[in-house]
């Protein structure tokens, strides 16, 4: 005997919307903390056994971040990631087939406030990309920083996060048997201080260390725009040479990370809060641009590549821009 479900109803669909978003945005804006306060708090209980195993864990598990981390299929399959894909809704578009015989690296953009359709579409399956790309395992790389952070770090490895460093990232284009994806949000940190509703502003101009890295391997370079990206929350004026310009990137520089003033919606009201607005996010994935293999790339080498790369980019976005209402005459700005 079949038993069937009733469906849910819309408002509470919307209701599992808006709390899987929040547990996503405050996972990322205090979990790290409360996972450092876990750790050191138990030391001084009756449970002081657990921090002491897993520090011993921690540390001949050290290296595991840099070796393609440990994901765990429960956690990226979960009904959660889901919900927060139709809070928005979140979509991914394939433009070209992949081969998963190769190995490939992706260039994301933009930043955004966040990161959202970077961390579902590579770290979830929510948007389903192992259907889109079949034979291929996505990475997604992050600030090593947090990697340091106990329990933290098995959060983050589970979903296919890496570090953001050159051994990771060659442990993952190296791989023989191929079919494996290394995704940079190139802009990083510097430029989610930019990302505000209707920027098509890209810090990309002198970011050229994943060219070359994509050479040094001989990996292909796939052109990726999230259309919508910065469209999730509005931020505090902060134009270059502000007083808060100048803070943001000075904490930046000591502790790799910027903090952008940003705000959007409550969770029971829309007047100000900061949970990200309802906004569509359609991740567009481009076609690869095949690199040739060299050791030691000279500057000219990387430079082409480079331009070559900017170009599709700016084509990607030509293209589909229309698509996702942005405007004839807005064009994407390299600085």
């Amino acid at each position: 005997m079949k038993v069937e479900f009733a469906p849910l109803s819309v408002p509470l669909q919307r209701r599992l919307q808006t709390a899987s978003v929040v547990q996503w945005v405050f996972s990322f804006l205090g979990l790290a903390q409360c996972c450092i306060a876990a750790f050191i708090a138990l030391f001084f209980t009756r449970f002081w056994l657990v921090s002491a195993l897993y520090a011993a864990w921690w540390f001949i598990d050290r290296e595991k971040p840099s070796k393609g981390g440990r994901r765990i299929h429960t956690i990226r399959n979960s009904i959660v990631w889901r919900y927060m894909r139709d809070y928005f809704p979140i979509t991914l578009v394939k433009t070209v087939e992949l081969d998963p015989r190769q190995n490939y690296l992706m260039g994301f953009h933009p930043h955004g406030v966040l990161a959202a359709g970077a961390f579902l579409n590579f770290c979830t399956e929510a948007s389903g990309f192992s259907t889109l790309f079949p034979g291929i395992t996505p990475h997604l790389m992050m600030l090593s920083l947090w990697f340091r952070v106990p329990f933290f770090r098995d959060y983050l490895m589970s979903g296919g996060l890496v570090p953001s460093d050159k051994e990771s990232a060659s442990y993952v284009l190296q791989r023989p048997e191929g079919g494996n994806v290394l995704a940079i949000i190139v802009g990083g940190a510097q430029e989610a201080l930019d990302a505000r509703p209707g920027s098509c502003t890209l810090m990309l101009k002198n970011r050229k260390g994943f060219v070359r890295l994509a050479i040094e391997n001989g990996t292909a370079l796939v052109p990726i725009f999230s259309f919508g990206e910065n469209d999730l929350f509005e931020q505090v004026k902060n134009p270059k040479g502000s007083w808060l310009r100048q803070i943001q990137h000075r904490l930046q520089q000591i502790m790799g990370i910027s903090l952008p003033l940003f705000h959007a919606r409550g969770i029971f009201q829309y007047t100000f809060g900061l949970v990200p607005y309802r906004r569509p996010i359609c991740t567009v994935v481009g076609k690869p641009i095949p690199v040739q293999k060299k050791h030691r790339p000279s500057k000219e080498e990387v430079d082409q590549v480079h331009q070559k790369y900017l170009n599709e980019l700016c084509k990607l976005f030509e293209e589909h821009k229309a698509k996702y209402n942005i405007p004839e005459d807005r064009h994407l700005e390299f600085i």
